[in-house]
Order: structure tokens, then C-alpha cells, then sequence
């Protein structure tokens, strides 16, 4: 039977289109839907159990994926089948997970499988942008309880004009490249980097997404309608008992007030709030917390979530005693680690991150096999977040998907100052020994202070901060943290990190957990944001104004040159021998690469200190060493030979040739001792091929004066022998030539 169909499509203008089709692929999942923009497809499927799973939160999952064969490709390595996802599958996995998550209701505890598949790729379209709409469209035609549909697009700008969901290639050109996600009503999420743009570009930009936002809302709810919008299923909420919420409530708020208000550390705080929950549940016998005790703890941080957040509404003061634009006590050190190439301590208040920069070839490029997207990295940054920073002892399950996302964020705050004409491929890895409150943002600063200290020329330092926001709707007021903590990331309704220069926002990266959020509140925090931005830069300044002129001495130099492509062969050698014992000798790594440009070679040389660099370079040079005719050169005797002498160029050694007993002086020569010795040092001209021996010719004679008297012998008489075709032809020297008395043959007599 022939499916039916629904399908709904979206103008994105410039002739682009967003296609949502239902009703012909994966019928069993709760909710499916291909979504199609030019050759772009990809299928998304959600289902969710209708079993509560006995956990206090959601357990959702978002998987997206990729395949290879998408791209008409195969998968790379050993084993041709899609592993573990890269990077960027895991970036795209976030990016739509922080949109839906909020938008579940908080006692709703099934488990939920959103599943995204890239089947078709379009080189002119990227995906990610279109994986939010994709998840929304499916659960809008799903059973889920789920507020209302959301979407996320990509937003650029090319000569000044917002483009939505540019290509690729007119985001090579953009200066900006956001990705907004939202619902029809309220901004969600915001992540992306910047070429230091302002505070108020960057408004403008969120706002300009958004309108393509509600047009993509719109066009879900319009298609589930089409389809058939299903009654929303029912399910055991979390158990609730409000009597006991209001005993909770006055027995918790004033203590955890008054402590919040006395402005202690972490580790006071923690065991302060842990002794006051341990007081309350000590008024309830052994059955009743067996029975709610879980209400209790639940109640209990509803309580001190409230008193922390009327602190600061009320007075203006936070759990660490700070005001609201009150940045945490900061120092920093530079040249920590003396084996690096670079490093730096950065610690704010009690968060701490150890960088170290690394210097490499291109050899050293971070290499992206995406079926969407193939390239290389010449800067990445690799961010570890071990559990001793906070405290815990847990397993180690290798790279979180956090840890991913926090140090693409760093990445993209720094990547932008990065000079294009950096020689090296430069690698950051940060270690975060401490953490509360933002060290992604602990993270940037860093690294720009290691690169700084590495020698890497970066056009202007960056910083980043992490702002939070606190807001009560009733009453209208609102406070902007600067500098929030792990507490007040978690208490906050906004909370939002921001890197950038002077000049300028470089990245950004912000979840608004409150609906309806103004444009006016964004703006100002947008504003404060930068105050504590250029705080904290100051700081970095402080410890290394500039970054240093040259790389350490314990560090590589690179040196490029570019070498004509008909060389290349003799560079490398047969089987890379020659290349090989370069290396090898002069405790270089020589990488070679091609300009399709230019059609040159670019030879990267990378070597610490000099001597090996200038013998490379010196071997390159005799390489590339061509004579000139008419020209006179310093050479020395590395080869005494019957008939003449072989010497090397001095400005090209390696490079050898013959100089002729003839060529050696004026007078006859009968011995060539007679004139030269090895290791002889004198000058040659040089007369290019000759034309008798067609070999390359050099004379020491032509450059001395001749004797007094002297006279050249006469040119011999040029008598070569006659040719083949001289020598008479077949006809004079054919049979008819030939003396016929010879013997004839007897004929064979047979047996």
C-alpha cells in the first residue's frame, strides 16, 4: 500500500527551501521525519518509554550521526564501518540537546531517544543547522509532553547583510557564525564566534534569526495538524505534598539565608547547607523518611535555591559575598613549565586551569573526515576536566562530551587571533585543576597567556567571563552576575559565556532558562559582561603584556621556503632517502607540501635552534643552484681524476663538475698536480654545455692572463669520419660490386 504523505515546506529565500515530509519512512517510532534542503537529507526518529525510569531527572539521549555513504564515501581505518562519533557529531549532539531538554516537563522521567541521521549530504548545505528542526518536527507529531516546537538556525553575515543558514563558502566570508536556538516566543540558546564583533551586532543578530525561527515553528505545528496531532500521553508524576513543602520551606529559608549572606567558600557553604539538611531530616523519624524522604532533599533545595536568589535580588549580594559585578580575585603565571613550548596558571577565585601550548608542522594539522565536512585544523584546543578539580573521585570514561563542547567553545574564542601567517601548527591543551564557576572561560585565558608565552604572534589577547542572570517576573526586578560560581550556574535563569578582544566579541555561547526573555535584560548583560571582560584582560596584560618575540630556546623554529616543483624530486630523493638523511643529520623535520596555487612546493623545516635550519636550508639551496653562463665561481678540488679535476661549487655544495686537464692553465699540461692539488681553493667560468661533449664546461685558463708570447695551437682540421650513409651505398656495395669467381655451392646430396 502506497504511504501517505505530508509534507510542508519552508522559504529560506535565494531560491533555498526547507522541506518536512512524514508518513513514508519509519513508521514505528513515536515520531519520524525527513527533513530536505537541496540534496541535504536527513531522518529523525524520537521514542520515548512510557515506564517512569527511577531516576530524579531526565533521561534523555540525542544521538546524531553521519553517514559516510551520505557523501558517496567510505568510512576511514581498518574496519569500513561508522565507530564512535567525531567531534563534531558530538557538537551537533549539544547544540540540540540544550534547546529540547528544558521544554520536557521537570517530574517527567521516561526515557527519551532522539536519533538524527545525516542519509544524503549537499555540499551547499550544512546539516547541523537543520538537526533542532528536525528533532522539534518529530516530537510535534510524537505522544511526548513537550511545550511547544522549537528550532535552531545558523546565521551569517557576508558584506554587512544577516544571511540564514549560509553554505559554507559564504560562511568562509561571513564574519559571524551563530547558531540561535528558540521557540516561536523566547531565545533558548545562542553559541558561536565572531570576528570581534559588538555587543549590539550581536543583538541584532539573535534577533534576526529569530524571526526565521518562528517561521519554522509555525510550519511544524501546521504539519502535525496535517497529520493528526496525537493526545499527549499520561504518566506518574513526581509525588507532591505541599504541607510538608511549607514546613521544609520555614524551617530551611532563614538558616541557609544567613549563611549564603556571611559570604564563605566553597567548602564552608557545602558543609554549612549539608549540617542544615541533616537538621531537618533529624525532626522526622526513620519511617517517615523512608517514606518521603526524597520530598524532603527535593523541598529542601527549593528552599535554598529561593534564599539564594532573593540574596541577590533584594540585596545585591551572592553566596561568596561579592557584589553582582564583583569579579573574583585573579592571578596569573607564565613559563610554569619549563620542558613546554608554552604555558601559563590562570586561576580566578577557586577556579584553575594549567595550559600548555605545542608547536608542530602541518604534518601536526588536526585532520577532520567528516562525510559533511573534510579539512584540517592548524590550531585546535583539547580541554581535560579530571574529577580531583572538583573534588570527587569517579571513573574516568575517556573525553566527556562536556569536555568536548567546552574546549571547541575555548577554541573558537581564540582561533580568530591566531595570525594567518602563523608557520606552525600550534596545539592548546588545558588542564583544569580546580573548578567553580566556569573553566571553559578559565580555559581561554589560559591559553591565550600560553600561546603569548610560546612566542606565537597573536594579533590581540582575549579573555572570557561567564555571566549569570537572576530574575523574578512578579516583581520585575532582575540582578546580572559577573563571574557566577558552580552554584549560581545551576540557581540562575540565564547563564552565559562570552570571550573577546579589546575590540571586540570573538565567541559566545549562552542558555536563557526563562521564558520570554527581553532583548533590553540581554543587551545589558551583553554590556556588564564586556566591563568584566576588559577587567580580566587587564590581568592577563598585566603578566605578559606582548607576546614574546621568539620561541624558546628549547623550541622549534620553522622556517618556510618555496621550491619550483621540478625540484621536489631531487629534494625527496628515491625513496625519500635523500630527505631522510637531511633529517637525520641535521635533526630537522623537513615537511613538504604543495601550493596548487602557485604549483610550488612549500618546504616546512622545523628544527630547535639554528645550525640545522641553515644546513637545510644550505642543502636546498645547492638543490636549486643553477650556473649562469659567462659567470665566474669560487670552487675546490674534492676529486683528483688522470684527465682533469672535480671540483664542488662553494656557494652550492654537492654540486660538482669537471674541469679539464685542457682547462687548467694556458701551457700544455702533462700532469694535473702540476697545476692543482685536492682541497685546492680558486675561481672557474663557467661556459654552460658543450656542444662536442655535452657536458657542462668550466676553465680555470679563462680567467688568467696568457703568457707572454704565447700562441695557440691551430684548430684541427675538422676530418671526421664519413657517416654510414657516406661510405657508399647498398647499390656500390651490393652484389653486383662484389668479385664473382668464388666457388658456387654445391647443392646438398641426399643420403
Amino acid at each position: 500500500m502506497i504511504p501517505k504523505v505530508f509534507k510542508e515546506v519552508i522559504d529560506l529565500g535565494d531560491g533555498r527551501e526547507i522541506s518536512i515530509e512524514t508518513g513514508k519512512l519509519a513508521k514505528q517510532a513515536h515520531g519520524s521525519v525527513v527533513v530536505q534542503s537541496g540534496k541535504c537529507m536527513m531522518l529523525c526518529t524520537v521514542v520515548s518509554n512510557y515506564k517512569q525510569s527511577p531516576v530524579d531527572f531526565l533521561p534523555l539521549t540525542v544521538d546524531y550521526r553521519e553517514k559516510f555513504a551520505a557523501a558517496g564515501r567510505y568510512p576511514g581505518g581498518f574496519f569500513k564501518r561508522e565507530a564512535r562519533p567525531s567531534d563534531g557529531e558530538v557538537l551537533t549532539m549539544r547544540l540540540v540537546d540544550r534547546v529540547l531538554r528544558p521544554l520536557f516537563p521537570k517530574d517527567y522521567h521516561s526515557e527519551v531517544q532522539v536519533m538524527i541521521q545525516l542519509m544524503s549530504h549537499d555540499e551547499n548545505v550544512m546539516p547541523d543547522a537543520m538537526a533542532g528542526l528536525a528533532a522539534s518536527a518529530a516530537i510535534q507529531l510524537s505522544d511526548f509532553p513537550f511545550e511547544c516546537a522549537i528550532s535552531e538556525a545558523r546565521v551569517g553575515r557576508v558584506n554587512g547583510e544577516f544571511v540564514i543558514n549560509p553554505t559554507r563558502a559564504q560562511l568562509a566570508e561571513s564574519d559571524i557564525d551563530m547558531m540561535i536556538g528558540a521557540s516561536a516566543d523566547s531565545v533558548m540558546m545562542v553559541e558561536g564566534e565572531m570576528d570581534e564583533i559588538s555587543e549590539e551586532e550581536m543583538a541584532d543578530a539573535i534577533k534576526f534569526a529569530h524571526e526565521a525561527i518562528k517561521v519554522q515553528c509555525a510550519a511544524q505545528v501546521k504539519l502535525a495538524e496535517a497529520f493528526g496531532k496525537k493526545e499527549v500521553r499520561e504518566y506518574e508524576g513526581e509525588r507532591e505534598d505541599a504541607d510538608l513543602e511549607k514546613k521544609v520551606y520555614d524551617m530551611a529559608y532563614d538558616k541557609v539565608y544567613a549563611i549564603a549572606k556571611a559570604g564563605s567558600s566553597k567548602h564552608e557553604r557545602t558543609t554549612a547547607f549539608a549540617e542544615i539538611k541533616d537538621g531537618i531530616k533529624a525532626t522526622f523519624s526513620e519511617e517517615e523518611l523512608a517514606d518521603f524522604g526524597d520530598l524532603v532533599s527535593k523541598y529542601y533545595r527549593k528552599a535554598e535555591k529561593s534564599a539564594i536568589r532573593n540574596l541577590t535580588l533584594d540585596e545585591g549580594l551572592r553566596l561568596d559575598g561579592r557584589k553582582t559585578d564583583e569579579i573574583r580575585p585573579i592571578w596569573c603565571e607564565v613559563d610554569y613549565l619549563p620542558s613546554t613550548h608554552g604555558s601559563s596558571i590562570f586561576t580566578r577565585g577557586e577556579t584553575q586551569a594549567l595550559a600548555t601550548v605545542t608547536l608542530g608542522t602541518s604534518r601536526d594539522a588536526n585532520k577532520i573526515d567528516m562525510p559533511s565536512y573534510e579539512g584540517e585544523e592548524n590550531f585546535y584546543l583539547h580541554y581535560n576536566f579530571p574529577p580531583f578539580c572538583t573534588g570527587e573521585a569517579r571513573p574516568l570514561r575517556g573525553t566527556s562530551r562536556r569536555e568536548v563542547g567546552h574546549g571547541n567553545l575555548a577554541q573558537r574564542g581564540l582561533k580568530g587571533m591566531i595570525p594567518a601567517d602563523c608557520p606552525y601548527t600550534v596545539r592548546v591543551v588545558s588542564e583544569v585543576l580546580e573548578s567553580n564557576g566556569s573553566s571553559s572561560m578559565a580555559t581561554v585565558c589560559a591559553g591565550t597567556m600560553a600561546l603569548m608565552d610560546a612566542g606565537v604572534q597573536m594579533i590581540r589577547p582575549v579573555s572570557g567571563i561567564a555571566m549569570g542572570l537572576i530574575s523574578d517576573a512578579d516583581s520585575g526586578k532582575f540582578a546580572v552576575l559577573s563571574d557566577i560560581l558552580g552554584d549560581e550556574d545551576h540557581l540562575g535563569d540565564m547563564d552565559f559565556k562570552v570571550t573577546g578582544t579589546s575590540k571586540g566579541i570573538t565567541a559566545c555561547q549562552m542558555d536563557i532558562k526563562v521564558k520570554g526573555l527581553s532583548y533590553d535584560v540581554l543587551e545589558s548583560a551583553l554590556a556588564q559582561a564586556r566591563d568584566g571582560r576588559l577587567h580580566i584582560l587587564g590581568k592577563l596584560t598585566d603578566t605578559i603584556e606582548t607576546p614574546n618575540a621568539e620561541v624558546k630556546d628549547h623550541a622549534p623554529t620553522m622556517v618556510t621556503r618555496r621550491v619550483p616543483n621540478e625540484f621536489i624530486g631531487a629534494l625527496i630523493g628515491p625513496g625519500g632517502k635523500v630527505i631522510q638523511e637531511m633529517q637525520k643529520e641535521t635533526e630537522t623535520t623537513i615537511v613538504i607540501n604543495e601550493d596548487p596555487v602557485t604549483e610550488e612546493g612549500i618546504v616546512e623545516i622545523l628544527g630547535v635552534g639554528s645550525k640545522g635550519i641553515d644546513a637545510v636550508m644550505a642543502k636546498i639551496d645547492a638543490i636549486l643552484f643553477k650556473p649562469e653562463v659567462g659567470s665566474i665561481y669560487e670552487v675546490k678540488v674534492i676529486k683528483m681524476l688522470d684527465f682533469g679535476a672535480v671540483v664542488e661549487y662553494l656557494d652550492a655544495p654537492g654540486n660538482e663538475v669537471l674541469l679539464h686537464v685542457s682547462e687548467l692553465a694556458w701551457e700544455r699540461t702533462e700532469n694535473v698536480t702540476d697545476v692543482v692539488n685536492m682541497g685546492d681553493v680558486f675561481d672557474v667560468k663557467y661556459f654552460g654545455i658543450d656542444k662536442r661533449t655535452r657536458k657542462e664546461k668550466v676553465s680555470r685558463k679563462a680567467i688568467l692572463p696568457k703568457p707572454e708570447g704565447f700562441v695557440e695551437r691551430p684548430p684541427r682540421d675538422d676530418k671526421r669520419p664519413a657517416s654510414r650513409d657516406n661510405r657508399g651505398s647498398r647499390d656500390n656495395r651490393g652484389r653486383d660490386n662484389r668479385r664473382d669467381d668464388r666457388k658456387p655451392r654445391e647443392d646438398k646430396k641426399e643420403d
